[in-house]
């Protein structure tokens, strides 16, 4: 049975597939092939509104040949802005041009900017779902009451790319966001979950936590229809042990230069030549210096394992991913893995435990 998240996205399929909004490499090709297959793709914008009308004409044309889906009120699609550097008025224009099912946004300067952002998105897409992605409770619990989103997607410390510098995993996030929400008034939001998510098991252990939907970023690096450089798409490949080969570091965005990014943020990416460089106690200046040369080589700095220097944004689930797929394929393998996870949970002799209500401080 559809849950409520699904009822406003007819589309989908349980349980509900979403493709990270990853600017740079989700395109529109990405997005439409995973919304034709039932999940929700989503088109990953940073500051080039041309570029992102580009990818959502791309989009629309291959949405619209797909004659099972109603695109009469808003396109089956997701967009992802970026409110600290995306501009606001430039992409009004193109969301009310393409009216896209959702708008997802991540990371702005201050948290009360995501009020601003979400009533100016609500005037020109009425039927558009604000997706507002955030990494700790507190900060759920405020975005709750200040821009009443249609959905918050927590994400969690084990994701590839940005997320909070200080974070936890889904497997405390997502249960204790959830409660929080409830006791505050705002159990109705959906919530779901994002970070170190690559195959059906792990759809399904999200989904027992409360998510009604499961974000994946890194495992659609290797679709054939992400926008990814050769050499990077190698070194997902290679990774193993994803634990171990990604960190958490604001070195990666410091690499050309300070930090564009609010100062809350930073990044899980494959260490390199650069982080080890970095760790090292090697100064910045030298690790950008290296950088910038390994990047103007011929293999533009991707280089071998442990040498590398380009950046390489993967989460934790990247050892998990290991081979290059159709991203209907992917979206299909996913949910089919997820659905045979809980099925499993049903048999007679699988444990069961019944979870009571939280004790009350001070009983």
């Amino acid at each position: 049975m559809a849950s409520p998240l699904q009822k406003s996205l007819p589309w989908t399929q349980s349980p509900l597939i979403i493709s990270a909004p990853m600017g740079g490499f989700a395109g529109g090709d990405l997005a439409s092939a995973v919304s034709n297959t039932g999940g929700l793709g989503m088109i990953g914008a940073v500051d080039d509104m041309a570029a992102l009308r580009g990818h959502l004409t791309i989009a629309s044309c291959k949405l619209h040949a797909n004659n099972s889906l109603d695109c009469s009120v808003t396109l089956p699609i997701g967009v992802g802005l970026l409110p600290f550097i995306s501009p606001l008025q430039d992409a009004l224009a193109v969301l009310a041009e393409f009216q896209p099912a959702v708008v997802w946004l991540f990371a702005a300067r201050d948290v009360e900017d995501y009020a601003v952002w979400a009533t100016a998105i609500r005037e020109v897409c009425k039927e558009s779902g604000i997706w507002i992605q955030t990494g700790s409770v507190a900060s759920a619990l405020r975005i709750a009451e200040i821009a009443s989103p249609d959905v918050l997607v927590m994400q969690g410390a084990d994701a590839g790319g940005h997320g909070f510098e200080k974070s936890a995993s889904i497997i405390s996030l997502l249960p204790e966001t959830l409660d929080a929400l409830r006791e505050a008034g705002f159990g109705k939001i959906p919530l779901v979950a994002a970070g170190g998510i690559a195959d059906g098991r792990g759809v399904a252990a999200a989904m027992a936590l409360g998510a009604e939907g499961v974000v994946l970023g890194t495992r659609f690096l290797a679709s054939r229809e992400c926008v990814v450089a050769p050499g990077y798409l190698d070194a997902v490949l290679r990774a193993m042990d994803g634990g171990l080969v990604t960190v958490r570091s604001k070195i990666f965005d410091e690499l050309r230069g300070k930090s564009i990014w609010p100062r809350d943020y930073n990044g899980r990416a494959v260490a390199g030549g650069s982080w080890t460089d970095w760790a090292k106690g090697v100064k910045v200046e030298e690790v950008r210096r290296r950088h910038a040369s390994a990047v103007q080589g011929e293999d533009a700095g991707f280089g071998v394992e442990g040498e590398a220097r380009a950046v390489v944004w993967a989460g934790t689930g990247v050892g998990m991913v290991r081979a290059v797929e159709g991203a209907g394929d992917i979206v299909r393998e996913v949910r089919e893995g997820a659905v045979e996870c809980r099925l499993r949970w049903k048999e007679p002799n699988f444990p069961v435990l019944r979870v009571s209500k939280r004790r009350q401080i001070g009983n």
